[in-house]
């Protein structure tokens, strides 16, 4: 069986990495949905980092990347 040719298979990692980098956005929006609920239930960025042992930068930024996404998505400005 002959390999396949170097710009199929190029082809095939882009749709792959397409692909993955699609999941991987779905997966930070749902987590930091999980950090929105965290920040309700437990009052504030730091006591959600403190929880997770993370930094709290760490949940703010990813937090407020969701929310500038969200509001982009929608047309809403943060303004």
């Amino acid at each position: 069986m002959e390999p396949k040719p170097w710009r199929d298979r190029i082809r095939d990692e882009d749709e792959l990495l397409t692909q993955l980098n699609r999941l991987a956005s779905k997966a930070a929006d749902r987590r930091a949905e999980a950090l929105l609920e965290g920040v309700a239930d437990l009052g504030t960025v730091a006591d959600v980092a403190r929880d997770l042992g993370v930094s709290w930068n760490a949940v703010d930024k990813a937090i407020k990347k969701y929310q500038r996404k969200k509001a982009t998505d929608t047309g809403a400005t943060t303004e």
